[in-house]
């Protein structure tokens, strides 16, 4: 007999809520549960979370590697952007989710379910990500999120019904983090990062070396870029992936790639996080580096202007919009000539620059030097800073003038 159930797909990690999400949905709907989870380069045990999927309660799973896709499609374009939210986050939650949405609606097809279903809390960005995602992939897709419904309140709740049903999960009361983990970063948040008068302590991190830990010695990393998009390290042709792979390595190692930051959430609330990113910051600063050398003024500032609001459109989970879309088209032109090679020098957490090899650097040793120019005349700098102060020098007389017909009123007055 055929099944008349309707279908939900779940966005499926094997953490807390969402290994709590299949009975709960279970409880409450007469459907079919199917668990979609998408690997993005979170390093975790894949046959495990599909079986652990089963044994929940699904009655279909899927795991797919797309992580390559990740580092192509968003990783890569936000390099070259240099998009940053509030000038410190490196977007790793942000960059993941358009992709895992994507994989979400296409198994939503390929099933036929009018559903999909996340864990995000209703408190936090990843709700509108992947809504927003959704909504631009297939707006007739319905969604259901259990933080929005459910009576559970809080994470130790979680706990208790998880415990209750018998579900196996590696959350305790006592290790009360939420983590979020891929290939481009950790984040964490929660427990007693909640404080902001708590420093975060060492335990928290999962990729990066603690400071104390880290090498005495420094190690130089080159980093080979074409058309702003990073091919070679140390010489070494690598796919995408191993890029990122190799450079998490060696930056973890040193320390580097560690922020702690507070920052605005979408939903109108501030929140406090932990973030290692070691391969993610080794490459972003390297590519600002070789753009620094490559770009002509105008192009780089305005490109900083726009990577501010490309770092919102990602954190806001606006992926999928037009306007992201057209400022990569933007990003895309300025990047023709960000080719070569970039030297950098890691060191106890910190990140110099070491060397720039390109041939298409703007910066001409013979004109930028103290010494003699056919290019540039010393002399030509008075009459440029002439015109160039010659708005100061008006507003400074205008105001001279003015408080001498002052002075002439009030000697008149008297």
């Amino acid at each position: 007999m055929k099944n008349s159930k309707e279908k939900v797909v779940l966005a499926y990690s094997g953490g807390l809520d969402t290994s709590i999400i299949i009975p709960w949905l279970k409880e409450n709907y007469d459907i079919e549960v199917i668990a979609v989870c998408a690997n993005v380069g979170q390093e975790e045990d894949m046959d495990e979370i599909y079986e652990k999927a089963l044994k929940s309660g699904a009655s279909k799973a899927y795991v797919e590697d797309v992580s390559e896709e990740f580092v192509t499609e968003t990783i890569f374009k936000a390099i070259k952007a240099e998009a940053k939210y509030e000038g410190k986050y490196l977007l790793g939650t942000s960059l993941a989710r358009p992709i895992i949405s994507k994989k979400l609606v296409k198994v939503a097809h390929m099933e036929g379910a009018k559903y999909i279903c996340h864990g995000c809390t209703g408190k936090g960005n990843d709700q509108v990500r992947f809504e927003a995602s959704i909504a631009a992939l297939d707006p007739t897709i319905k969604v259901i999120a259990p933080w929005r419904m459910w009576d559970i309140k809080s994470r130790e709740d979680a706990i208790e019904y998880a415990n209750k049903n018998n579900i196996k999960i590696t959350a305790t009361k006592e290790k009360i983090y939420s983590v979020d983990a891929n290939l481009w970063h950790i984040s964490t948040e929660g427990g007693d990062i909640e404080y902001l008068e708590n420093e975060h302590q060492n335990h928290v991190y999962k990729k990066c070396t603690p400071l104390e830990e880290t090498p005495d010695e420094a190690e130089y990393v080159e980093i080979y870029f074409e058309k702003g998009t990073p091919k070679k390290v140390n010489g070494k042709e690598l796919s995408p992936v191993g890029i990122v792979k190799a450079l998490n390595d060696i930056g973890a190692k040193h320390g580097v790639g560690v922020i702690d930051i507070v920052e605005n959430r979408l939903v109108g609330m501030k929140s406090r996080g932990i973030y290692e990113t070691p391969g993610g910051t080794i490459l972003y600063e390297a590519h600002n580096i070789l753009e620094s050398a490559t770009l002509d003024k105008e192009t780089l500032h305005f490109k900083q202007v726009v990577a501010l609001k490309y770092g919102e459109l990602v954190y806001n989970g606006l992926w999928y919009s037009k306007v992201r879309e057209a400022i990569d088209a933007f990003i895309e032109e300025t990047q023709d000539n960000v080719c070569g090679t970039v030297k950098v020098k890691l060191y106890k957490g910190c990140l110099k620059p070491a060397g720039i090899f390109t041939q298409h650097a703007l910066y001409e040793q013979s004109i930028s030097s103290f010494g003699d120019s056919e290019l540039y005349d010393h002399k030509d700098a008075e009459g440029f800073i002439n015109l160039f102060t010659l708005p100061l020098k008006i507003k400074s007389m205008k105001a001279i003038n003015d408080t001498y017909k002052e002075e002439v009123a009030a000697d008149h007055i008297m």
